[in-house]
């Protein structure tokens, strides 16, 4: 079975939106920096993006992701592929 990774929200300021859900929530940061944040609840991650770097998404861990087509090295290493399902909705594909 594939295992949904995480999901990503859009922001315009990733360091207020780190503070609030850091606020709000049990979360351990698990990466940050001006443009992306990661933050790690105990059963899913959460991906704080900037509009125009990421699409909001939710992401997939998948053994064949280059079956999707050619892969792309994100800068944190992974290996991954972003497509679109027959509704418009982005999924990035992660290499396992």
């Amino acid at each position: 079975m594939d295992k949904i990774d995480h999901i990503a929200v859009q922001v315009e300021d990733v360091k207020s939106a780190v503070d609030w859900y850091c606020n709000q929530f049990d979360v351990e940061v698990t990466y940050q920096d001006e443009t992306w944040a990661m933050l790690k609840f105990d059963n899913i991650s959460l991906a704080i993006v900037v509009p125009g770097q990421h699409p909001p998404h939710f992401a997939v861990q998948n053994q064949q992701a280059e079956e999707y087509g050619e892969l792309t090295t994100h800068r944190d290493g992974t290996e991954l592929i972003y497509i679109n399902d027959p509704f418009g909705n982005a999924i990035e594909i992660i290499k396992t």
